[in-house]
Order: structure tokens, then C-alpha cells, then sequence
């Protein structure tokens, strides 16, 4: 069913694995080329809403440390082998996966693979990994509880972007992007100000 099957399938092929448990490793061998784009998408939800410190830290190093994967073409991200071992029940896994479908079937009804070529070659790839990369840079250091939230949309449009193939969806998020980077360097720029000032 790969690469062309959609996310829904993929998810509903992970809830029918024939085992009590599901072990993480299950997990990344049935989502394959997708688990990136995936990890991506789940990296960007938490910061789609006002958030405290330190989760957009939190969030910002491990899609930094997803998007350095992605620059250096590995072909799965890598996990420590103690998390890879640990399982979780079939049952749990079908539960979570039931309450995601409706949202990707939603998605589906209207993304279609379009303007594949940013995502297409590992040359695109690696450049996608170095704009998250840059965005995971952004979220470090974005204005607290609301600042990050042009981030996190952005990081979840790429994500989206990259699972359904969708070029469009893809420069949705760089544009937002973009914008949210702006305000990271605006509250860069005057912090740094105010610390010349009292200095």
C-alpha cells in the first residue's frame, strides 16, 4: 500500500496489527516515509494554542533534532533503541487511531498531491529539513503563551503537507512561517535592545 496509499489507510493498516502490543518500533516500520512528516505534524499541535513555557522549548529541540535527520537523509528517524522496545496495547492503539481518522479523512476530502517537486527528490527534502529546522530555531525563541502559536500553524500545515503530498498545503505553512518568524525576531531584536539599554 506504499508510498501512494493515503494517511487514513496507513493509520487504519497500524490498528490492525495481528499482536496484543505494539511495540514503537511497529509503530515506525507501518508508517514508514511518513513517520517524519507525522512526527512533524504532532511536534506543531501543542503549539497551535497559548502554551507556558517551557513546551515550545520542548517542542522546538526535538523538531530540531527531527528536522537534522531529515537534512542528513536518513531514511526512518532515529529513536533510542530503550523507547523502539516499549509497547503499547493494540487496544489503545486502535482507540487513538479512531479518534484521528475523521480528522485526516477531512483533510483528504480536499488535498491532493500538487506541486510534488518540494518534496519529490532528497534535495527537496533536505531543504524542507532545513526550513524546519529553522522554524524549530524560531520556536526557541518565541514571544511566551501566544507568540508561538504562527509557529505551531506552520509547522503543522508543512506536516500535513508532507504526509498527503501537498505542495500547496506545504507553502501555506512557509508562508505563516515566515510571518512567525518575524515576530520571534522582533522579540529577539528587543530583548537585545532592552539589555543595551540598562547595560
Amino acid at each position: 500500500m506504499f508510498p501512494n496509499a493515503r494517511t487514513s489507510e496507513i493509520l487504519a493498516e497500524l490498528a490492525a496489527q495481528p499482536t496484543e502490543r505494539v511495540s514503537v518500533s511497529d509503530i515506525v516500520a507501518v508508517l514508514r516515509d511518513r513517520a517524519f512528516a507525522l512526527l512533524v505534524v504532532l511536534l506543531g499541535l501543542p503549539n497551535c494554542l497559548p502554551m507556558p513555557p517551557p513546551i515550545p522549548l520542548i517542542c522546538g529541540l526535538l523538531l530540531a533534532l527531527v528536522a537534522l535527520q531529515i537534512i542528513f537523509g536518513r531514511p526512518t528517524p532515529w529513536l533510542p533503541q530503550t523507547l523502539l522496545n516499549r509497547s503499547i496495547a493494540r487496544a489503545d492503539v486502535e482507540r487513538a487511531v479512531a479518534r484521528a481518522l475523521p480528522i485526516f479523512q477531512k483533510l483528504e476530502r480536499f488535498s491532493r498531491p500538487r506541486l510534488t517537486f518540494l518534496e519529490d527528490t532528497p534535495l527537496a527534502m533536505r531543504l524542507m529539513g532545513v526550513i524546519l529546522l529553522v522554524m524549530a530555531l524560531g520556536l526557541l525563541f518565541a514571544p511566551p503563551f501566544i507568540g508561538q502559536i504562527p509557529l505551531g500553524l506552520a509547522v503543522c500545515l508543512v506536516g500535513l503537507g508532507l504526509v498527503e503530498r501537498d505542495g500547496v498545503v506545504v507553502m501555506g505553512g512557509l508562508v505563516i512561517g515566515l510571518f512567525g518568524l518575524t515576530l520571534s525576531l522582533g522579540f529577539v531584536y528587543a530583548i537585545l535592545s532592552g539589555l543595551e539599554s540598562v547595560f
